[in-house]
């Protein structure tokens, strides 16, 4: 298992230092010179081009690049060219407020996700299996901005019910421990801070995960429906359990692989940010920070982000791999 964790690092070397590449490429061919956008409007052609010599901008690209890959090999990602902060700094002081939204989202999406992909597949074919794949299918069609704007519209603008946006309320702000709010609203017990918390977790959590709903519910109800036609699982029935044992106990345990897989797709790619759903609520995670940095031609912020998101993608395959070998030892072999 070792050597297969290592192989595995190892080969997202490659992945994560092509990604980069073509950030870095992307970001100075395309974007404007960040030069312009920190003098304003009102700058001279002369003040313009001494920011774009001092920032090393006027260099040749493969020079950049050079002084790019010595300085991310020293461990340094770069400084904001408009904050002035460390980027990774500033990437690890948003990274808990991103985490902290992906896991919710991805909970409430998991649980019923497979709860009802287990009862459609027992149910096939019924009314209600029917009016889940209708659901689960116009949940993923539906595109993150357009749902997270009508939930704010009715829950936050006509009903009153929920924050808008942000994190949490200045009021009941948890004493600073880990980052991650509910977890220092439990450690220090405060309880206001909690429900405060999960009131802004809400609309922006039910926003990603009705879209992971959808997806997880669909290859849960497939697995199962696969699974409950094998033979061990007529075994099972035949020898008298009770069917909420076969259902679970037999034919849930082993769908999970490919159930794990699609959760931990979408888990990864929600800790690189949701960047749609992190603008919209004004979240201060990831995604929103690399989404300002490509507004502000801020590379450093943009390839700092990237560089982030390609390196928890591939540690979340990694972890995915690892627990398909602990839920079926064969894998190892």
């Amino acid at each position: 298992m070792l050597k297969y964790t290592l192989k595995r690092l190892l080969m997202a070397i490659p992945v994560v230092w092509g990604i980069v590449t073509i950030v870095f490429v992307l970001m100075r061919v395309f974007s404007a010179n960040p030069a312009y956008l920190m003098l304003g409007q009102r700058a001279t052609a002369e003040r313009v081009a001494e920011l774009t010599a001092y920032l090393g901008l006027d260099k040749p690209i493969l020079t950049q690049y050079g002084i790019f890959l010595k300085q991310l090999f020293q461990g340094d990602w770069g400084t904001s060219l408009f904050s002035g902060q460390p980027v990774m700094t500033e990437l690890l002081g948003r990274m808990p407020a991103t985490i902290e939204l992906a896991l919710f989202a991805v909970f409430i999406a998991s649980i019923i996700g497979i709860v009802l992909g287990v009862i459609c597949a027992v149910k096939q074919n019924s009314p209600l299996d029917r009016v889940c794949q209708v659901a689960g299918l116009a949940g993923i069609s539906l595109p993150r901005f357009w749902l997270g704007l009508m939930l704010i519209i009715s829950f936050a603008v006509n009903m009153g019910i929920l924050p808008v946006s942000g994190r949490f309320d200045f009021m009941n702000q948890p004493e600073h421990v880990t980052g991650f709010m509910i977890l220092d609203s439990i450690i220090t017990g405060n309880w206001k801070a909690l429900g405060s918390t999960l009131k802004y977790l809400t609309l922006p959590g039910i926003t990603i995960a009705i879209s992971s709903v959808g997806t997880i519910m669909r290859y849960t109800r497939s697995t199962m429906l696969e699974t409950i036609r094998q033979d061990y699982i007529r075994t099972a029935r035949a020898k008298g359990l009770r069917e909420t044992t076969v259902v679970v106990r037999h034919a849930l345990k082993n769908a999970l692989i490919p159930i794990i897989t699609v959760i931990g797709m979408e888990l990864g790619g929600l800790l690189g940010g949701s960047v749609l759903t992190e603008t919209i609520f004004a979240w201060p995670g990831v995604g929103k920070y690399v989404v300002d940095g490509i507004n502000n031609s801020d590379y450093a912020v943009v390839q700092g982000g990237c560089m982030l998101v390609a390196v928890v993608s591939v540690l979340m395959n990694l972890v995915v791999d690892l627990l398909y070998a602990s839920l079926d030892p064969r894998i190892r072999y």
